[in-house]
């Protein structure tokens, strides 16, 4: 069985007093070689830039590395618009291009937006819808007739370019089950790592929904958002009396992210920078010093293997 890929990115502001520090960190991590950058999805927040402009004006900028955002929300960006819209970014970008996809959380804000309420099941039921209709709208093919109990289109034609990768923010139990159904990735919610009640409890429910499916659980990786300080010297402690990591210096990063990946399961890592060291330094040391650390650190296990 081959290694494992593990995907290395960060988490950079859509605020519109952060646009230089955030085109100024993915042009960053970009050069040092990260797999991808995300941004949240908040369109009732006018302090926020729109999440895909950011993206696709970020993407035009850089040369190796993927976006993403973290995640769509879905019920403001209906999956045909949601469709044409990922598969234009990955044409201009090179393939350059993850879907991260929700199925709505903050309600009483979705609905400022004029858009209808859902209950929690029948969001779960459109989100599943979604991922259809995305599919069936990429890669070329005959017009796309879908009569869906949320999404209605009439011979629409698929444009041509391949489907991203899907990763879900799936919390519920129904949502879940869907992500093991027809996801790529996963992104536990509330910055949940391997450790947490949270992660244990809930992936367990996408590997039997992706069994049950007939896919292989693997299939469905699991990218953690993972917060945390970048300090210069060691700490004595680096997670809470809850067991949430806090951070540390280089070496117990490389240390956990690795043990993560072989004792875990992970699939990647998207960072976020916290605590009082400079946001761009912390995404420096994060892209320069942290990832080569575990990619080298993985690499050298495996070389080591018989």
């Amino acid at each position: 069985m081959s290694d494992p890929v593990v995907r290395f990115g960060i988490g950079v502001s859509n605020a519109v007093r952060d646009i230089p520090q955030t085109l100024d960190i993915v042009a960053q991590v970009d050069q040092a070689g990260l797999d991808h950058f995300s941004v949240s999805d908040h369109p009732y927040l006018g302090r926020l830039l729109d999440a895909y402009s950011v993206i696709g004006f970020a993407l035009g900028r850089t040369a190796r590395i993927n976006g993403m955002v973290n995640v769509t929300n879905l019920p403001v960006r209906p999956a045909p618009m949601l469709a044409r819209a990922v598969t234009s970014l990955s044409a201009l970008s090179g393939g350059r291009i993850v879907l991260g996809l929700g199925a709505g959380g903050s309600w009483d804000d979705i609905t400022r937006l004029g858009v209808k309420r859902l209950s929690g099941a029948e969001a779960v039921r459109a989100f599943e819808e979604s991922f259809t209709l995305i599919r069936s709208l990429t890669g070329g093919g005959s017009p796309v007739t879908f009569d869906g109990e949320f999404y209605h289109v009439d011979r629409l034609e698929p444009a041509r370019i391949p489907a991203p990768e899907i990763w879900t923010g799936s919390v519920g139990r129904k949502s879940l089950a869907v992500t093991g159904r027809q996801a790529d990735g996963w992104i536990p919610g509330h910055a949940a790592d391997w450790l947490s009640t949270r992660y244990r409890e809930s992936r367990p429910i996408i590997d039997e929904a992706a069994a049950a499916a007939g896919r292989d659980p693997s299939a469905v990786a699991t990218i953690f958002n993972f917060p945390g300080r970048m300090s210069p010297t060691p700490l004595a402690v680096t997670r809470d009396e809850d067991g949430r990591w806090l951070g540390g210096s280089v070496a117990q990063w490389v240390e956990e992210l690795t043990g993560a990946v072989l004792e875990h399961r992970a699939g990647g890592f998207t960072y976020f920078p916290t605590g009082d060291v400079p946001v761009e330094r912390a995404s420096a040391v994060w892209a320069q010093e942290v990832v080569p650390g575990v990619r080298d650190a993985l690499a050298k296990l495996a070389a080591d293997r018989p």
